[in-house]
This record gives structure tokens, C-alpha cells and sequence, in this order.
């Protein structure tokens, strides 16, 4: 989000604000996130990446590079070396199959209002399409 918050004055003389935000939910709360102020970035707000999506993608990375460079033979080998079960293993590595542009918007913080880990960890399609359509992504 890069739009600078604006002030005008309208023909009437009223000033018109306008300061674009978004609204998030972290950790089960609603937090308000304003891109910059008027004289730039705002010190300590909170940033626009779910920090929870964006760590479950990267121990997809992860596990899948482990499970591909055949280090471990298996999810259930993974999962016990990492000390949890072999569900989670299997829930975080299916996002190793998301489409790119989707893994890219999230990282960037522009994810669909609503998305959730949650959301991401149930079954979804392989198809790179579907998964848009499926998660709210507009087509590539």
C-alpha cells in the first residue's frame, strides 16, 4: 500500500482528509494499519504480512527442500525429527504448492481481506487457478 494520506480543501473551504488504511485481524484482534503519515513511514506500527502465514511458508520452503534433497525419507521421518505431528508436517508442506504470485502477495502483505493460516492449511486445489479463485486473488 502506497498511498500517501492527502488533505484538500474543498470549494466550500471545508478540508476533505482522506488516509488510506487497511483493516487486519492479528492474533484474533482488528488492528488498523496506516501506510505512512504525512511526512512519511509511522515509527512502531504494525506491518501489513501476517507474520504467521509468512513463517509457516517459509518452513514449507524449508521441509520441502529437507524432503527433496533426501536428507529425511519421509513426512513422518521430518516430523519426528522436528518433535510434532505428522498432520502439521502435512498441512504446512502442502503450501509449498501454492501458486508463486500468491506466495509473492502475501509476502508483500496484499493478501484478500480474510485470509488466515486457517484458511491455508485446509485443502485446497493444485491448480494455480482454482487456488486464486479459491482464496480471492484476482488472475494473473
Amino acid at each position: 500500500m502506497n498511498i500517501q494520506p492527502t488533505i484538500t480543501v474543498t470549494e466550500n473551504g471545508n478540508l476533505h482528509i482522506h488516509i488510506p488504511m487497511l483493516i487486519r485481524r492479528m492474533r484474533g484482534r482488528k488492528v488498523i494499519i496506516a501506510p505512512k503519515s504525512l511526512d512519511g513511514d509511522i515509527p512502531d506500527s504494525p506491518g501489513p504480512v501476517q507474520t504467521a502465514i509468512v513463517q509457516a511458508l517459509a518452513r514449507a520452503s524449508s521441509w520441502a527442500e529437507v524432503i527433496e534433497s533426501g536428507e529425511v525419507k519421509s513426512i513422518s521421518d521430518l516430523a519426528m525429527n522436528l518433535d510434532v505431528d505428522n498432520s502439521y508436517v502435512a498441512r504446512i508442506l502442502k503450501l509449498s504448492t501454492l501458486a508463486p504470485d500468491i506466495v509473492e502477495a502475501i509476502l508483500n502483505g496484499e493478501e484478500p481481506a480474510g485470509l488466515s493460516l486457517a484458511k491455508l492449511t485446509k485443502t485446497f486445489p493444485t491448480d494455480w487457478d482454482e487456488q486464486r479463485a479459491m482464496f480471492g486473488f484476482t488472475s494473473a
